[in-house]
């Protein structure tokens, strides 16, 4: 939790933007926010990639844990990649594979490369500031992971197509988002309003900043969820029985 006090002095420094935000119901991007929100959120999640997202979470899913460790090598698209750290844990923990991370946001990118630079799996990791509806993408990949982003697209339901179409035949997608009450309570438990906090400070103004926008927040319940996949075109989404903290994991079957 160290990098959350990076990430409340880039939401600080924009304080008289959000300011603007409450009043007038715009957005602010999340180019806005800075290198301090960029980087604070990579350091935030490394630690849980980096330890728990190849033999806790994956390894928890058996065809797609087997999947990644059979041949042909699987291929493996990491959306909204971020720092990159999410598509590096991936390519340690299964040798076989090889991982594309996108995100449309170029100052990500050029973070996940440096990060990757520093890495053994260069040579089986990409990072490119690319659209998921590129069709170029389409039917290529084995599996698709987004990882704590979904609340944040202005267009989910688009975005989620998008990301269908990328899926090679017998593939899913693999959604990580916050752990949040299933039903709105008051008071929230201390998940729920510790959400709520980047919600408004951060999340929801990112969201905003993209017209037409669902205006989704952080607190994406698990209805939204299945909503938002059902429209996409999806025909099922599951919980996953994985425990974390902070994330619930769903996947969606086209």
């Amino acid at each position: 939790m160290a990098p959350v006090a990076r990430a409340m002095m880039g939401i600080a420094a924009q304080m008289p933007s959000l300011l603007d935000v409450f009043r007038t119901g715009a957005g602010l991007s999340w180019e806005a926010y800075g290198a301090d929100i960029r980087e604070a959120q990579a350091s935030t999640n490394r630690p849980m990639f980096a330890n728990l997202l190849g033999p806790a979470w994956l390894g928890a899913i058996p065809d797609i844990d087997a999947r990644l460790r059979s041949d042909p090598p699987a291929r493996v698209a990491d959306v909204a990649v971020g720092g990159g750290w999410s598509a590096i844990a991936m390519a340690r923990a299964y040798p076989n594979i090889r991982v594309d991370g996108l995100d449309l946001d170029p100052a990500s990118i050029d973070l996940a490369r440096a990060n990757l630079a520093t890495t053994e799996v260069a040579d089986r990791v990409t990072f490119e500031t690319r659209d998921a509806a590129d069709p170029g993408l389409a039917g290529r990949y084995d599996l698709v992971t987004i990882f704590e982003a979904v609340h944040d697209f202005a267009q989910p339901v688009a975005v989620l197509r998008a990301v269908r179409g990328l899926l090679a035949p017998g593939a899913s997608v693999l959604v990580a988002d916050e752990r949040v009450a299933e039903r709105f309570t008051a008071p929230g438990d201390a998940v729920e309003r510790f959400m709520y906090g980047w919600s408004f400070l951060l999340c929801l103004p990112n969201g905003l900043a993209e017209e037409p926008s669902a205006a989704t927040g952080t607190v994406m319940r698990p209805d939204t969820l299945r909503r938002y996949a059902s429209e996409a075109g999806f025909s099922a989404v599951e919980v996953l029985p994985i425990q974390a903290d902070f994330w619930r994991f769903y996947r969606l079957t086209p």
